[in-house]
């Protein structure tokens, strides 16, 4: 069987493109990043906790029903995608 062709590099040309990874540095989040996501969170739990709490006494949170559970979570969702950003 006959042998395959051995590519000679050219020593000459330098490399142009470097592959090693830098690290960059982020700047940490600002305080009103921290309290605006940590007050959706705290917000979305005292949500459901007055709701299953309160919820006969408050009419229009007992007219909400079950969009009671979309409010709640959803605002401690925003909080948790908004937890992945900070710094």
């Amino acid at each position: 069987m006959p042998k395959s062709k051995v590519r000679k590099k050219d020593v000459a040309a330098p490399r142009t493109v470097s592959r090693t990874p830098v690290k960059v540095k982020a700047a940490p989040s600002s305080t009103l990043y921290k309290t605006v996501m940590f007050g959706i969170l705290l917000i979305g739990l005292l949500w459901l906790i007055v709701y299953y709490l309160a919820a006969e006494q408050i009419s229009w949170m007992n007219d909400l029903g079950a969009y009671n559970f979309l409010i709640g979570f959803g605002c401690m969702v925003v909080g948790l995608i908004m937890m992945m950003k900070w710094r």
